[in-house]
């Protein structure tokens, strides 16, 4: 398909009849964004939190307090907590969440700038997939964008095929 991921995704709902939220950190609504540029997004995009700092997290999201000290906003923890959160703020079918360092700074041991975990919920499961990026802060905020399309087109046709990225630990 030469279609963009945003159409193909909207395709995908829309025939499936599901609806679909999402929690944006490091991408500020970039998600959100495309999405909404396809005409009719409304049949199946219910909206997004962008939840940036930990109290837009843990009050939008229902992300714990605890989750947010012991592992960070950058974590599997924290994003599978998010896309969960998503799911039900918004009552969708399924929830996606992006968080990570996008640069230039901001980076620390274990979690260098680029580093971004992405996470899907919907009733069948929770998953979370880091990835790291190598490019200034506009690149990586749209890789991110990028692969959390894939990531929810490759579980809207098979359910997370063994394909996709190996989740980390």
């Amino acid at each position: 398909m030469d279609e963009s991921l945003e159409v193909q995704v909207g395709v995908l709902l829309k025939q499936r009849g599901l609806k679909l939220a999402m929690a944006e950190s490091c991408t500020g609504g970039l998600i959100g964004h495309r999405i909404t540029n396809v005409a009719g997004s409304s049949d199946y995009y219910l909206g997004s939190i962008t939840a940036y700092a930990y109290e837009a997290k843990e009050r939008l999201l229902g992300v714990a307090h605890d989750t947010l000290i012991t592992y960070g906003a950058v974590s599997r923890e924290t994003v599978l907590e998010m896309a969960h959160g998503a799911r039900l703020a918004l009552s969708a079918d399924i929830g996606v969440s992006v968080t990570g360092i996008a640069g230039p700074g901001g980076g620390m041991p274990g979690k260098p700038v680029g580093l971004v975990w992405i996470g899907l919920s919907a009733a069948d499961g929770d998953w979370a997939f880091c990835y790291q990026w190598r490019g200034n802060r506009i690149e990586n905020k749209a890789y991110s964008a990028e692969a959390a399309l894939q990531l929810l087109k490759d579980y809207l046709i098979d359910a997370m095929p063994s394909g996709s990225p190996a989740p980390c630990t």
